[in-house]
């Protein structure tokens, strides 16, 4: 999770609707002139209110400014949550911050195409080309940049070596099918397979959203966006690995009721060795420490296996991270900021004091931690990224997705007819 990144209770909703007026901030999109002072002023919106990160990154608008005396920098923080709803207000009116976080997709697309937000193709191309690529995707719509990343991230499997031992899995699976085979094996040993916050629904639509990757593929996941319509056999198909896994019985007793990162929930359910896996981000450790006892050297990291005859590969990922866009028009200091701030010296000194995951190959020597590590080089070896459904489809679409999920877990809701929900969901939205 980092100082500067989020949970998955972060990512959620980013740009659901808010029955906001304007926001109660200064109109953005007005620092081209200037202030009282005679200063170029930049005024950057981020989301990062934890320490040490916002101290850093105070001071380094700071340092800016030093080397840039005619600039000032504004900084405006805002908790998740009003900075989502602020942000709709702000898109709504036409007037974005000069600098402003974004998730990407399909947010920033909408941002994009009613012509508020900067191209940066040609302006950081030469300082980004060693960025992860997958850290670059969820930003670029027809081939142009309009947003730099500081933070990736992938949801994967954060599991128990000491559980898995018992058990006799000598390795983490890499198929469906062996994974399955894994489950029952952990609860032949009597022991709880899997914690999730069936409560929250994210985490369960995660099972989802990676096995439609592994059976559909990532094209077929952007068609059926485009296409609205999300009812194709191997979505279907999807729905009813799930089912498999679901049939198991593989989650702890009480998970529809359970939530994340409360005492009881999964993150605490995983730290405390109540189960032997999860599936969840790079932010999985810390929260485990915080919601429990931790795992220390016992807690390993794998990626969500391939399923046999998918068009999907198991170096493809889903997950998210944290950008940084310019709206049209804003002063050319905004994307010399940009720049200065993804200069290596200053990358790694977030990775080391953050937690962060670096988006950069020249920051990645600072990670340590092996549980990052391991993140680190699934994302550096992956061959396609899935950003987070509720990002990358509309917020109504995400949210259904949820929803079906949720219920299709509880067993209240077949394969098909989450396909026919989310697709009903996705047609009133076009």
């Amino acid at each position: 999770m980092g100082n500067t990144s989020l949970s998955r209770r972060g990512f959620l909703a980013a740009s659901a609707a808010t029955g906001l007026g304007a926001a109660a901030l200064s109109a953005c999109g007005s620092s081209d002139s200037g202030n009282t002072s005679g200063k170029t002023e930049i005024e950057w919106w981020n989301i990062t209110t934890t320490q040490p990160a916002k101290k850093l990154w105070a001071q380094r608008a700071k340092e800016f400014e030093a080397a840039h005396p005619d600039v000032k920098i504004k900084i405006v923080t805002l908790e998740n949550e009003a900075y989502k709803s602020k942000m709709t207000a702000q898109t709504a009116s036409g007037k974005l911050p000069d600098i402003y976080h974004t998730w990407g997709g399909g947010v920033l697309k909408q941002q994009v195409d009613a012509g508020l937000v900067e191209d940066l193709t040609d302006k950081v191309s030469s300082w980004t080309k060693d960025f992860m690529p997958a850290a670059l995707e969820a930003y670029r719509f027809e081939d142009r940049a309009y947003a730099v990343p500081f933070d990736i991230g992938m949801v994967g499997f954060w599991y128990n070596k000491a559980l898995f031992k018992k058990a006799g899995i000598d390795t983490p699976p890499t198929t469906w099918s062996g994974y399955l085979d894994a489950v029952q094996a952990l609860k032949d040993e009597g022991i709880t397979p899997i914690a999730l916050a069936g409560k929250e629904k994210w985490p369960g639509m995660y099972y989802w959203a990676y096995l439609s990757m592994r059976v559909a593929g990532l094209e077929a996941m952007q068609k059926a966006s485009d296409d609205a319509d999300f009812t194709g056999e191997d979505f279907v198909k999807a729905g009813e690995h799930l089912k498999e896994l679901v049939a198991l019985k593989p989650f702890q007793k009480g998970f529809l009721g359970a939530a994340y990162s409360t005492p009881t929930g999964e993150a605490a359910t995983m730290a405390n060795g109540k189960a032997a896996m999860e599936l969840m981000g790079q932010w999985a450790p810390v929260v485990q420490a915080d919601a429990g006892k931790g795992l220390g050297e016992d807690l390993g990291f794998f990626s969500f296996p391939a399923v046999e005859g998918g068009k999907g590969a198991l170096t493809e990922v889903f997950g998210g991270g944290g950008g940084h866009a310019v709206r049209k028009g804003a002063p050319e200091a905004a994307v010399e900021f940009l720049k200065f701030f993804a200069e290596k010296e200053f990358a790694e000194k977030l990775v080391k004091e953050t937690g962060l995951v670096p988006v950069s190959k020249a920051a990645q020597g600072a990670l340590t931690d092996p549980n990052l590590t391991a993140v680190s080089d699934a994302l550096n070896k992956s061959t396609g990224f899935q950003l987070y459904l509720d990002q990358a489809y509309a917020p109504a679409v995400g949210q259904e997705i949820n929803d079906s999920v949720a219920a299709l877990i509880a067993g209240s809701k077949s394969p098909e007819q989450v396909t026919r929900s989310v697709t009903q969901v996705a047609k009133s939205e076009g």
